[in-house]
């Protein structure tokens, strides 16, 4: 009897942290914090959003440059956040619009997993760059140009997106498996089945970007 009312209990506190937790994140400056990015908070259409830009220091690609949220762990569970992405006026001819979300990144940002998008190939004339709308890679052995070489067509694919437009991106993470949904499509745009830093991996969130992006997030919510 005793057991079934400790089970209860659980139960109850469980159901509570994710009724909290699946409440927007608040965005404000105490809780960020830029990582090799320049960030900032903006009220847009009265939301709190986070501008975050990459640093011109940064010069490699797939690299920790996001703005981290303080006091948050993740490991299995969904992450949810509004994006909208814009292409900087010094933005090189390459730049896509990177933008994204990093997640169980470790205690000094040297690891974690990421999955991105690139708004500019989702309604390209070319039918390769909107193959590659999508993007997962794994910091620091895993970068997108590995991948593509070892794994071709494995770690990205198409999505219907552009520039300067809000997209909602949810990824759906358990164990070593993780899916992109993008806006209210029930199917996943992107299936990951082996997160390269294993099942157990855990620790924060990061709101990501790279060269060429003006990125901004809003409604942040993550449930475990």
């Amino acid at each position: 009897m005793k057991s079934k009312k400790l089970h209860g209990v659980a139960g109850i506190t469980w159901l509570f942290a994710v009724l909290v937790c699946a409440e927007p994140i608040k965005l404000v400056e105490t809780k960020v914090e830029a990582v090799n990015v320049i960030s900032s908070i903006q009220k847009i259409s009265g939301r709190d959003t986070v501008k975050v830009v990459k640093s011109p220091t940064i010069t490699k690609d797939d690299e920790p440059t996001f703005t981290r949220i303080k006091g948050l762990k993740f490991d299995n569970g969904t992450i949810e956040v509004k994006v909208l992405s814009k292409l900087l006026p010094t933005a090189p001819e390459h730049a896509r619009g990177f933008i994204g979300i990093a997640f169980r990144i470790n205690d000094d940002n040297s690891k974690f997993e990421a999955i991105y998008i690139r708004p500019t190939n989702g309604r390209a004339e070319q039918q390769l760059r909107r193959n590659r709308s999508t993007q997962y890679f794994s910091y620091p052995d895993f970068k997108f140009d590995r991948l593509r070489k070892e794994f071709p067509g494995q770690y990205e694919s198409y999505a219907d997106m552009g520039l300067n437009e809000w997209i909602t991106l949810r990824i759906e993470v358990a164990g070593e498996k993780a899916k992109l949904f993008l806006n209210d499509n029930k199917q996943p745009a992107l299936v990951v089945n082996d997160l390269k830093h294993g099942p157990n991996g855990s620790g924060a969130i990061g709101l990501w970007v790279d060269i060429g992006t003006e990125g901004y997030f809003t409604d942040l919510k993550v449930k475990p």
